[in-house]
Order: C-alpha cells, then structure tokens, then sequence
C-alpha cells in the first residue's frame, strides 16, 4: 500500500467518524487486487447520514489532499454509496446494507490498515444503535398495549 493510499485513507476515515459513521475500518487489499490498494467501509443508521458522510469524505479529500473521486455510484438511494479514488475506494453503507452484504466477511483475509484513533472508536456502534433503537420499538409497543 502506497503512502498516499494511507493518507487517502486516513483522512477519509477521520472524515467519516466526523460525521458519526459506525464501524469504520479499512483493509489492504493490494496484493489481491490490482485495481485498488485499499478499502474504506463506514456505515451509518440512516439515508440522510449516509449522505452527510459522504459529502463530507469527499470535501475532505478533496480540500486537504486534492483528491476527487473518479466515479460515485448509488447517491440516488443512499443506501450504498461508493467513492472510487483508484488508490482507494470507499463503500459508505446504510447499517442494513452493511449487514447484509457483510463486505468485511469478503476482505477478512487482507491487512486491516491502522485508523486513527476517533475511526477505531466507532467500532461497534452500529450494534449499540440497533438495540437501542430496538428497545424504544419495543416501549412504544408497550405503551400502545396499556
């Protein structure tokens, strides 16, 4: 993995946990693959903050490093945005999407890449939303059963 893959990567993961992304990681994928040295995968709980992540990955890298993106596919729906700066590409997912694809399952053999410490912090927050959001589903549903 290049230096720039790193600080393409860095910096677009900083800008993700910005924004409150969820599980935030990224993995060196240049010795399986010959089109890209690295992927970012970030979700978020909703449509609306899958788009702020984004917009402001892509502002970041792109004010601080000069960087813009070669192709952006899936703004329609937000649901599943991808970046592709050729030296990485970056997959922000709508927590339904990321649980369902499980893109991690496919790279998990790769090197995860060392985030900065506010990414890594994101880890496991997706799951801390779901039961969270699970357990005001279920005080509505109790409220309406009274």
């Amino acid at each position: 993995m290049t230096d720039r893959s790193h600080e393409l990567i860095n910096t677009a993961a900083q800008a993700a946990a910005d924004k409150l992304a969820h599980d935030i990681v990224a993995y060196d994928v240049s010795d399986v693959l010959s089109i890209t040295d690295a992927f970012l995968l970030a979700s978020a709980p909703n449509d609306r903050q899958v788009k702020a992540i984004v917009d402001e990955i892509e502002e970041r890298l792109s004010k601080e490093l000069g960087a813009k993106p070669v192709r952006r596919e899936g703004d329609r729906e937000a649901r599943w945005v991808l970046l592709d700066y050729v030296d990485i590409v970056v997959h922000v997912q709508h927590s339904e999407e990321r649980v369902f694809y499980a893109l991690e399952r496919l790279w998990k053999d790769c090197p995860e890449v060392e985030l900065p410490e506010e990414a890594k912090a994101t880890r496991g927050k997706a799951e801390e939303h779901a039961k969270l959001r699970a357990a005001e589903e279920a005080a509505e549903l109790d409220g309406d059963w009274r």
